[in-house]
């Protein structure tokens, strides 16, 4: 497990409380474990699982539209009709911290887990993959009960959890892409945040083995973007919004990398180019939490402003 798990004594030296924050954070990606178009199995061709019609809706919902309220009802709706889909209750607790619902996320973290093992014996594979989803999030719902320095310690230990069991997954299918989708994700956040991580292994494990694609490929968009590399940033959004031509984060997305291409070039076409893709983002908040919607906003307002002031 220490090939994954970065050891104490580095972490201490790169900010504990940072760690914690970038680790937990990666809850918000575990709704993009999905493939919408395929209902039998969203990930795989071959030795392909069934998802429940219900759950496929609510992935529907989010990664083709990215329309927060239809996911909602058709999870309420999953968890009754599929009740041992992992991924449902996963989906969730990840809802639940987008809205800081933080009694609903305590709540569908522990079924998540819950879940997660009882599915090991059935399936190895997946059970230990949502088993670790499980401790993840009870991660999250931790800190955000007891703040970031008091569930430090428990935190990490429940991020040791959650590499012991990825690491049990990835020793039966080391190339599963719904293994490799998530924990591309995971590493890639550690890795643009921390000094002694590298942020190209974890790309290459989104580019090569992970599935769907164009999650994969948004996966690596937020990467570049954090790493500052925009150039890459904007080919792999783009990449994505050929996919998910209709999803208002995606073009948020783009309008982020578009701004900081802008601010990198001195480049005011890039910019309004930005504020066009938050309005395009923005003209689909009623379907987007409350929440986001108002950083959207905010993001928006800053580049117009920034629009004036070249102006003047």
């Amino acid at each position: 497990m220490s090939k994954w798990f970065p050891s104490v004594q580095a972490i201490r030296s790169a900010k504990l409380e940072t760690f914690v924050q970038v680790s937990l954070t990666a809850t918000l990606f575990l709704n993009v474990w999905v493939n919408p178009s395929v209902a039998a199995d969203p990930f795989r061709t071959k030795e392909a699982r069934n998802i429940g019609d219900k759950t496929e809706a609510a992935f529907k919902a989010i990664f083709q539209q990215g329309d927060y309220k239809a996911a909602e009802a058709y999870l309420q709706q999953a968890l009754i009709s599929e009740p041992n889909e992992p991924l449902a209750y996963a989906m969730k607790a990840s809802l639940a911290y987008t809205n800081k619902d933080w009694t609903t996320l305590d709540t569908y973290s522990k079924k998540t887990l819950e879940i997660g093992q009882k599915l090991i014996a059935s399936d190895p594979l997946r059970g230990n993959i949502y088993t670790a989803v499980g401790h993840f999030l009870e991660g999250a719902a931790l800190v955000r009960r007891q703040g970031t320095v008091n569930g430090a310690t428990q935190a990490l230990s429940k991020l040791q959890e959650v590499y012991k069991y990825l690491d049990k997954a990835q020793a039966i299918s080391a190339n599963d892409p719904e293994l490799n989708l998530l924990k591309g994700y995971m590493d890639l956040m550690l890795a643009v945040n921390l000094p002694f991580a590298n942020p190209q292994q974890a790309i290459e494990r989104l580019d090569k083995n992970a599935a769907p694609e164009y999650l994969a490929d948004r996966g690596i968009a937020y990467g570049y973007r954090d790493l500052k590399q925009y150039n890459q940033a904007l080919e792999y959004v783009n990449r994505a919004l050929k996919a998910t031509s209709n999803n208002p984060e995606v073009y948020y997305l783009k309008a982020q990398i578009l701004r900081g291409m802008a601010g990198k070039e001195k480049n005011q076409q890039l910019l309004q180019e930005a504020v066009i893709n938050f309005d395009q983002a923005l003209a689909k908040k009623s379907q987007l939490p409350a929440g986001l919607v108002k950083q959207i906003e905010r993001e928006r307002r800053k580049a117009a402003q920034d629009i004036a002031r070249a102006q003047r």
